[in-house]
């Protein structure tokens, strides 16, 4: 089974991209951690059990790796935007037989007392223009979400548009009503319900 798990954006440092989802959902985020192996490192925001938003970004203090990094963040240039979706898997390498090409490889990841493992493409490209999500599979008991304040934030809609709709909606490995695809040019939309109303991210 497959469920929406959470949803980055990505930004050119992590100040600037907390500070963009505080001031458009006007609550605050939270610590994550760093990805050394990626050299990346986030903020977080819980949107409910069992999902949660994440920033994103290159960490300068981190060293390079050998790779490209996760959601194509070496290319990420200009204001900070929602870039990507993950969506949870009890099988990764399963979900991976039945997803399209360029999905990615297994990838062993820790930070703190998560493990997880996640499939990444060698170049951080995901098929579909990125608009086809990212494969993960957590180890163990322990999610993000469960340690989140609750800020009494939850995702709404999520709205995922590409020129090839119809073939992209097929290949998706979940099916969730607040999961929506449509005909257009390549783009991520979060619709958020916050305590002052609902807010969006693009």
């Amino acid at each position: 089974m497959a469920e929406l798990d959470h949803i980055a954006v990505a930004a050119a440092t992590l100040g600037e991209g907390a500070a963009w989802v505080e001031r458009a959902l006007g609550v605050p985020l939270q610590d994550g951690g760093k990805h050394p192996t990626m050299g990346t490192h986030n903020r977080l925001l819980g949107l409910g059990p069992g999902l949660y938003l994440e920033v994103i970004a290159v960490d300068p203090g981190a060293r390079p790796p050998p790779r490209a990094r996760w959601f194509r963040l070496d290319e990420f240039a200009g204001p900070p935007r929602l870039t990507n979706w993950i969506v949870r898997t009890g099988g990764l390498e399963a979900a991976l037989a039945l997803a399209p090409p360029g999905a990615g490889e297994p990838m062993a990841f820790a930070r703190g007392d998560y493990r997880w493992r996640m499939a990444v493409p060698a170049d951080g490209r995901l098929p579909y223009d990125d608009a086809f999500p990212a494969l993960i599979e957590w180890e163990g008991t322990q999610h993000p979400s469960d340690r989140l304040t609750d800020r009494g934030c939850r995702l709404a809609r999520l709205e995922v548009t590409h020129p090839d709709a119809a073939s992209l909606r097929a290949a998706l490995p979940l099916q969730d009503a607040r999961v929506t695809v449509t005909a257009g040019p390549p783009s991520l939309r979060a619709v958020i319900a916050t305590p002052a109303g609902e807010r969006e991210l693009a």
